[in-house]
């Protein structure tokens, strides 16, 4: 596909910077808007001598960049993403286990690893439900309903959100869906505007989408937003991590980026960018495949998962077979029982999650992928869901608004800690029970 160029905006950093710093410093947003004569720099739509301007509190905008590797920035076409890091806070962020999409993005907004929220797979079963099976179109609230996310923490506060995509923003959260047609979901809670994800909307419709919740009055303007870009990761699978079809692509989420930004300014909206990926990308190669069924007969057990790592469940009476074969060493791949997962991967208490994994390698010369059967042509890629805390699998962070201290570089950290930074942006309070917090950032907040 043609993807849009990514020119230079210049000097936009001191444009946001002098729109959302010198009028506002940083308190979380008034519930209520507040008008008053503004100076033409701090809104550019009105002069000290024109009429009356709303002074808008700041917006909390959570960005996701899909499959979006922290090295990405190194590759000199990502100048609006490498100034807002600049201008802001940055530093390579720590998926949770597995570092697969959905598992992550809702970790980012409930502050909890999978095996607590219970979206532990991109595709899983549930025993309480064993004739069913979660997949990425899975909306029955259901499998949802463990662990909060942000936009129904904010929307029960009083504060209005809108989800341009963000996996399970679709959900009504908390509801129980009827089992016959139509249906009905009762009891849920759901952002003030969401949009059902479509893959064919273009970065540029989301983006103009965005811009447009933002230019309606205060009464019914979004203070939390999502926006969701996938290009990225699509180009990782099909391509691989170093392929130039990537760059491009990272080049167009950045144009889009910028897009983002200039629609901000236009607007006169200060807003808190919190920009993130949920995992990064590794090189694959079919050359480098674990076939299962060489391991385990396909009759002892149903593959539950592939790829990076493999879950499986065994037939009944089988399960000492498949343990037998699993759990001795293999090249390139490594198995456990679902109790004896090293604990520094948090993963392995949810009933969601299989007797057995196995992980595949993930070394600097190729990652390896786990397979049911040897694979049938030649191909090279790219894929996500090995350990964690692979260098590869890091994932992107920037942070820039008017809550955070300019130029700040922090270490590896986890994304857990995203929501309650974004609870700490909203005004919202500390959040229990969960499985990261702010500590993080409290040294780049300007407050």
């Amino acid at each position: 596909m043609t993807l849009p160029s990514a020119a230079p905006l210049a000097g936009l950093a001191a444009a946001l910077a002098l729109l959302s710093g010198c009028a506002y410093p940083y308190t979380p947003p008034a519930l209520s808007p507040v008008t008053e004569a503004a100076p033409a720099a701090a809104t550019g739509v009105a002069s000290r001598s024109g009429p009356p301007v709303e002074l808008r509190a700041p917006v909390t905008i959570l960005v996701s960049i899909d499959g979006f590797r922290p090295d990405y920035l190194d590759r000199g076409v990502t100048p609006n993403l490498s100034r807002l890091a600049a201008d802001g806070v940055s530093g390579p962020m720590r998926p949770s286990f597995p570092s697969k999409t959905f598992p992550n993005h809702w970790t980012i907004v409930t502050g909890k690893v999978p095996d607590h929220h219970g979206i532990t797979a991109n595709n899983m079963n549930d025993p309480a439900r064993p004739n069913e099976a979660f997949t990425m179109a899975s909306d029955d609230p259901f499998w949802w309903n463990a662990a909060e996310p942000i936009w129904v923490t904010a929307e029960k506060a009083g504060i209005r959100t809108a989800t341009m995509f963000w996996p399970g923003s679709n959900v009504g959260w908390g509801g129980t869906r009827a089992s016959e047609w139509p249906h009905v979901i009762t009891g849920a809670t759901r952002p003030s505007d969401w949009q059902q994800y479509n893959e064919d909307l273009t970065g540029e419709q989301r983006v103009a989408a965005v811009i447009d919740w933002l230019r309606r009055p205060a009464a019914t303007r979004p203070r939390f937003v999502t926006l969701y870009f996938d290009a990225v990761d699509t180009a990782g699978h099909q391509y691989g991590p170093g392929d130039p079809r990537t760059t491009r692509a990272v080049a167009g989420v950045d144009a889009q980026i910028g897009a983002l930004t200039r629609g901000l300014v236009e607007l006169g909206q200060p807003a808190n960018l919190v920009i993130v990926a949920d995992h990064g990308m590794a090189a694959t190669s079919s050359a480098r495949t674990i076939a299962l069924d060489t391991i385990v007969p396909p009759a002892d057990a149903r593959i539950v998962e592939a790829g990076p790592y493999a879950t499986l469940e065994p037939a009944p009476g089988r399960e000492a077979a498949v343990a037998a074969a699993l759990l001795r060493p293999h090249p390139h791949m490594t198995c456990w029982r679902k109790g004896q997962i090293p604990a520094r991967f948090r993963y392995g208490t949810n009933p969601r999650i299989p007797p057995f994994l196995c992980l595949a390698q993930d070394a600097p010369d190729g990652a390896w992928v786990i397979a049911k059967t040897a694979p049938r042509k030649a191909e090279t890629g790219g894929n996500h869901g090995f350990d964690n805390d692979a260098a590869d699998m890091r994932a992107l962070f920037i942070a820039n608004g008017p809550a955070f201290v300019a130029g700040r570089r922090i270490g590896v950290f986890d994304n857990t800690d995203v929501a309650p930074l974004l609870r700490d942006l909203l005004g919202l309070p500390a959040g229990t029970g969960l499985d990261g917090d702010d500590r993080v950032f409290r040294t780049v907040l300007t407050r």
